[in-house]
């Protein structure tokens, strides 16, 4: 069961990290390019302060975004900014953030993100500390996938294999982490426990943070240990 007001505390944590870590950043810096293709580190602060309103207008029952064009266009606008004006507009965003989440009523309730996608309630604090951790890793600064948090690193992984989770785009693999954690994920599976015993299944395994970053999008798999087949391709988040 999630724990939103553990969540939320968690966020405000990973929030002041972030902050600290891009007030010793400058003007220069931040017109840089970040790890995401394309964006800038001004880029990355903008969405963290528009995805912090977005997720206000779902815990208050409004769409997450006017549309998809619109949050590009706030993100586009927003990015050239100082640094100054980044890091308040992170901070302002994150408690009106803060705010709105701890005057939510029905954790229980069904919301609605982007793209139709629906969730509990519940769940959006853990969905903006992954929004944080992640784009903080992002940025580029020095914080890298083996400084998360590891309740959050492991917590990020089980979000991510049940997202690709019967997913048509994914063949059915399994996950072997490190310290001997197994979690299928991909296709519909018609494994039997002679196959899975015996290996002819594919199965990815490695440390947790290059497992996570594969998952996620930010690294290419290279480092991980692949049996039964090819590292697969999974589709964009």
């Amino acid at each position: 069961m999630m724990d939103h007001a553990r969540d939320l505390a968690s966020v405000r944590e990973a929030t002041e990290r972030l902050l600290t870590a891009a007030a010793e950043l400058d003007n220069v810096a931040v017109t840089e390019p970040s790890r995401l293709p394309g964006w800038t580190r001004g880029h990355v602060l903008a969405h963290l302060a528009r995805n912090a309103d977005a997720l206000v207008n779902v815990l208050e029952g409004h769409p997450m975004y006017v549309s998809g064009e619109a949050r590009d266009t706030d993100i586009e606008r927003d990015a050239p900014r100082p640094l100054k004006a980044q890091l308040a507009d992170v901070r302002d965003s994150a408690d009106r953030f803060q705010d709105a989440a701890s005057a939510s009523g029905d954790w229980s309730r069904t919301v609605e993100l982007r793209n139709g996608i629906t969730d509990s309630a519940s769940r959006v604090p853990f969905r903006r500390w992954i929004e944080v951790e992640i784009h903080h890793v992002d940025l580029g600064i020095g914080y890298e996938l083996e400084d998360l948090p590891g309740e959050f690193a492991q917590r990020e992984i089980n979000f991510l294999t049940d997202r690709f989770r019967n997913h048509p785009g994914v063949p059915a693999l399994m996950i072997r982490q490190d310290d001997g954690r197994m979690i299928p994920t991909g296709a519909v599976r018609s494994v039997t426990p002679e196959q899975l015993e015996s290996g002819h299944e594919l199965t990815v395994s490695g440390p947790r943070a290059d497992l996570l970053g594969w998952l996620a999008g930010r690294r290419d798999g290279t480092a991980l240990r692949v049996e039964g087949g090819t590292l697969p391709s999974l589709p964009p988040l």
